[in-house]
């Protein structure tokens, strides 16, 4: 079993110089070690739904770690404690978008984004709406109803919310689009009266996407797999007769 001195000082000996210049234009702050998504895969996938772990390595305040916890933390075991404590320590996109991620699979993800997308704080409500943009597809999650009613909000709201919560909802347009046909069209007529969302990425090459271009472009890559996929099945078929 490793302990959190084993992880950090991988992460220290993985770390350069060049990515903590990168990850402080996306908003990264110190201390950080600067360790690549690729880097923290490789230490990460042994730790897998280690619990004790993470909490251990959100408490360093290193961002390479806190990234880390929140790729090996147990969903499932998240409480809504841990969750509001975790996100008072959020300063940046990449622990807001990462702590959403893990806080869509959590027993408690739809409470959480009631609780968050409406405050006026960009990271609880940036948190909050990314959280939407993951769960968007589940109806056990959300009912159309209730997500052409976040449309209506988004409409309503989205040139006045802080820069990164804009962001956000450009997001779960293109989510709540992809649910069904009914909700593409409502949102893509949405997507006309409001145009391009603009949201500040600073000195970075990130771009907030065009809501009908990207959604035409998920569902073109969607249906390519499927069919794919069907052959594969329909190849593998007529092998065993």
């Amino acid at each position: 079993m490793s302990t959190l001195q084993d992880v950090m000082a991988r992460l220290q000996l993985a770390g350069t110089a060049q990515n903590r210049k990168v990850y402080a234009r996306h908003g990264a702050a110190e201390p950080m070690f600067g360790v690549s998504y690729s880097e923290l895969g490789r230490i990460g996938k042994p730790l897998m739904k280690d619990h004790s772990l993470a909490a251990e390595l959100w408490e360093t305040g290193n961002h390479d770690a806190r990234v880390l916890a929140l790729r090996i933390a147990d969903a499932a075991e998240m409480t809504k404690t841990r969750a509001r404590r975790w996100l008072r320590d959020v300063d940046n996109y990449i622990l807001a978008e990462a702590l959403g991620g893990l806080l869509a699979q959590s027993p408690h993800a739809r409470e959480l984004s009631d609780e968050w997308r409406d405050s006026p704080q960009e990271w609880p409500a940036s948190v909050g709406w990314f959280i939407v943009a993951c769960t968007a597809e589940q109806s056990d999650v959300w009912s159309a109803g209730e997500l052409r009613d976040l449309v209506v909000q988004i409409e309503s709201e989205i040139s006045k919310r802080p820069n990164r919560v804009r962001h956000e909802m450009n997001g779960v347009l293109i989510a709540i689009a992809l649910r069904d046909e009914n909700l593409r069209r409502y949102v893509i007529d949405l997507d006309s009266r409001i145009g391009p969302v603009l949201v500040d990425h600073g000195e970075t090459g990130c771009k907030t996407p065009d809501i009908a271009p990207y959604i035409e472009r998920t569902i073109a890559h969607r249906a390519s797999v499927a069919a794919r996929r069907a052959a594969k099945a329909r190849s593998k078929a007529r092998a065993q007769r």
